[in-house]
Formats: structure tokens, C-alpha cells, sequence
């Protein structure tokens, strides 16, 4: 479980930092900021890996909620709406996605649990450094696959396992729904953003209901005031991420992020593992 600290008002302190930090970056680039959030938790906070994973998918929510509240300036809902049919095309995958990997991370051993998420963290910190290096066009492109059927399951299957991929991180998945927004769908970049969290909330709820069945859900309870303060944080960051949308050259900004998430990734999670070795 986690690790006693001598003083609870500097974890605090550290928590809305934190929060401040990753939330407005995920504001900013239309992310959650979970992949970044996680190996805070397990590094800095010493949290055990599945409660860290619940607490991240907690704070995940929050952040969302309040991204897609704070881009709605940018992006108006009445824009969002007649796109509707994309989001229920990859919610139809992601729920089920999300249920299921829920389910299989809390019967799998903290052990190999900690390899999954170190292999997940690498192949997303690369997915947005090709991001960063390809970029994802100033508009709205050509759909790789014409609507009809073939669409259909294309994005059933893609919503499948970026439900997995956000329930098994505590993440929103943005990193993964942005570009199959745009490629698949030929939606504006920025649109595609508003979409992905419009995605994203749903399919976390229904991850994080699954592992409200798990023991280690009361980790809530036990870093209430982390939860609460690192939230709160989220939510300022997620406010002046928003305010900034466009302003920071998105490019630059995803090559940072996607050296930062290798290297703590990598550092992170071999540790963990390290230190469960007998």
C-alpha cells in the first residue's frame, strides 16, 4: 500500500502541483495527462501500482470533465454534435474494451502488471513523438476508409483497444483517439481533440466501475487529501491549458512530453519492478 509521510501538508502542496503541472498540459493538447500522472504516483507519491492506477483513473475523470468544459470556448458543443456518430462508433468498442482489461488487471500479479504498464508507457511516449515529428495536419484531411460498414468496424476494433489501453494506464486515451480521429474519420485536429474526451469520459467511468470490485479501491479513502488536493491542481491546470489552446507550437510540445514519459516510464517502472524482486 503506500508509504507513511512525516508531513502531509508538504504531500499536499506537492499533489496540487503536480496536478497544476500535468493538468494543463492535458488542457493544452487536448490529453488527459494520465500516462505523465502515473509514474508520479509510483515515483514521487510511492504508491503500489493497481492503487495507483485507481487513483490516476479518479483523477483522470476530473480532469477530462473539466478539459472538455474549459475547450468548449474553443470548441462550441454545437459543433461536437453532429459528429456524435463518430463517438458512439469507437464507444461501442471502448466500453468493452475498458470493462474487460479492468477485470484482467486486478487478477494479474503486481509483478507483471508493472511489465504491461512499462510496455504500454513506451509505445505511447513513441506514438507521440511520431505525432510531434509527422504532426497532425492544420485541418480537417481525407479519410483513409469511406463511412459504410467497413468504417464501422474499423472503428469498433480501434475503440476496443484504446479502452484497454486507457483502463489498464487509468489514462483517456487522447494520444491514441486523436490520430484515429483524424486518420480514420478526417476530422480537424482540433475538433478531434473536444471528440477525444467526449470518448474518453464514458469509457473511464465504465473502467473505473470495474475496479471499484477490486480491494485495492480503498486506496481512495487512505489519500483522500492527495486525491483531492492533486484534483484540484487538475482542475486549475485544466483551466489554463484551455485558455492556452494554440498559443504553445502543439509540435514542440509533444516532443517534450514524449521524451519526459520514455525516460520516467523507463526509470519508473524498472524500479518497481526492482524493488519487488525477492
Amino acid at each position: 500500500m503506500t508509504a507513511a509521510t512525516p508531513n502531509g501538508t508538504a504531500r499536499g502542496r506537492a499533489g496540487f502541483a503536480w496536478g497544476a503541472v500535468i493538468g494543463s498540459l492535458g488542457g493544452l493538447i487536448g490529453l488527459g495527462g494520465a500516462e505523465f500522472r502515473l509514474p508520479v504516483l509510483v515515483g514521487h507519491f510511492k504508491l503500489a501500482t493497481l492503487e495507483a492506477l485507481i487513483l490516476n483513473k479518479a483523477l483522470s475523470l476530473v480532469v477530462v470533465a473539466f478539459a472538455l468544459l474549459f475547450r468548449a470556448g474553443a470548441i462550441p458543443f454545437d459543433t461536437l454534435w453532429p459528429h456524435v456518430d463518430i463517438a458512439v462508433n469507437l464507444l461501442a468498442g471502448s466500453l468493452i474494451g475498458a470493462w474487460w482489461a479492468a477485470g484482467h488487471a486486478m487478477r494479474m500479479s503486481r509483478q507483471w502488471l508493472d511489465r504491461v504498464i512499462l510496455i504500454l508507457l513506451i509505445g505511447l511516449s513513441l506514438v507521440i513523438l511520431a505525432e510531434a515529428a509527422f504532426g497532425h495536419g492544420e485541418g480537417a484531411g481525407r479519410a483513409i476508409i469511406e463511412a459504410g460498414v467497413g468504417r464501422w468496424i474499423a472503428g469498433f476494433v480501434a475503440g476496443l483497444g484504446i479502452g484497454m489501453v486507457a483502463a489498464l494506464l487509468g489514462v483517456a486515451g487522447g494520444e491514441l483517439l486523436i490520430p484515429t480521429l483524424i486518420l480514420l474519420y478526417g476530422v480537424d485536429v482540433k475538433l478531434a481533440g473536444s471528440l477525444s474526451l467526449m470518448v474518453s469520459l464514458p469509457t473511464m467511468i465504465v473502467g473505473f466501475t470495474r475496479y471499484s470490485q477490486s480491494d485495492a479501491f480503498v486506496i481512495l479513502g487512505q489519500e483522500r487529501a492527495l486525491l483531492i488536493w492533486m484534483a484540484l491542481g487538475s482542475i486549475v491546470g485544466a483551466g489554463i491549458g484551455g485558455l492556452m489552446l494554440g498559443v504553445v507550437p502543439s509540435r514542440l510540445l509533444l516532443a517534450g512530453l514524449g521524451v519526459i514519459l520514455l525516460v520516467s516510464a523507463v526509470k519508473v517502472f524498472r524500479h518497481a519492478q526492482g524493488d519487488k524482486q525477492p
